[in-house]
């Protein structure tokens, strides 16, 4: 902890700006229903309300209000993406670890399920198992962390062969210390460094995979606020809008808002996990 302490304090400007970004994002997530002006999913307004008091980002087409819908699905799409990340970390880097820690067989049938599952193209493979089980939100966590957790399995799998080629491994080997003690004590602790890296990085790929999803209509349902599925729902405006008057020029704009703070969210996530590989690297430069 203290070591962690030490580098934040000596953190660059960009590592900053992520960890401010993603502490904002964390804020309004986890008291959405205190933040947010208006329930997610009442009616308050008539529709297509221009950026007014009480609704300073309008309203959508029926009528609920825009801000207090992106600040829900602040919670809704980060919260959902991080469980999924948490769930594919948990079961890809249990069963790599394991796979190179044992070998034999379990290591050749593991890979073997893992290679049949990355050979499918993830979108499509997600949309046929969602379109056959159903779009609830146990649905969407599974199947993506199921997907998600292939890549975890690759990483976990080749950094763990790795490891176990040195030689403290050997001598404790020799010493007769268990698996679960080789992997809580020696694997884990030196893997930890692009674990971490790789945490961050899959939780954008999730993040950004369930955002695609809620645009094609098959991740979280209406009447749940979700920033993908926004963008859907705002982006016929873009037809309608008109730069000449402030009430249609919100128009044009509405779109971009969930879009922007799902890009925003991604950089600022990707900041931090460039600092973090930058420390793992032991680069001082």
């Amino acid at each position: 902890m203290y070591y962690w302490l030490s580098q934040l304090r000596e953190a660059p400007v960009s590592a900053w700006i992520g960890i401010v970004l993603i502490g904002f994002f964390s804020i309004l997530a986890i008291f959405a229903p205190l933040i947010a002006p208006f329930p997610e999913i009442a009616v308050v307004g008539p529709q297509y309300h221009a950026w007014a008091a009480p609704h300073y980002l309008g309203t959508d087409g029926l009528g609920r209000d825009v801000m207090s819908r992106l600040i829900f699905g602040a919670r809704n799409t980060v919260g959902i993406a991080l469980a999924t990340t948490i769930l594919a970390f948990l079961l890809g880097g249990i069963t790599g670890l394991l796979a190179a820690t044992l070998g034999g067989w379990f290591d050749m049938i593991s890979s073997r399920i893992v290679d049949i599952l990355m050979a499918i193209p993830s979108l499509i493979f997600a949309l046929m198992i969602l379109t056959i089980t159903g779009t609830s939100v146990l649905s969407l966590i599974l199947v993506i962390a199921v997907l998600d957790s292939t890549r975890v399995y690759r990483l976990s799998r080749a950094v763990a062969q790795d490891i176990l080629t040195m030689d403290y491994i050997e001598v404790a080997r020799m010493r007769g210390e268990g698996l679960p003690w080789l992997i809580r004590r020696e694997v884990l602790p030196n893997a930890a460094a692009p674990l971490i890296a790789e945490f961050g990085l899959r939780f954008c790929f999730v993040f950004l995979f369930i955002s695609a999803l809620s645009f094609l209509g098959l991740g979280l349902q209406p009447p749940t606020a979700d920033w993908g599925s926004m963008v859907r729902e705002s982006a016929k405006l873009i037809s309608f809008a008109n730069f000449s008057t402030w009430q249609t020029a919100t128009f044009g704009l509405a779109p971009l808002l969930p879009a922007g703070a799902i890009a925003l969210l991604t950089v600022a996530v990707n900041l931090v996990v460039d600092w973090v590989l930058h420390i793992s690297s032991g680069l001082k430069e």
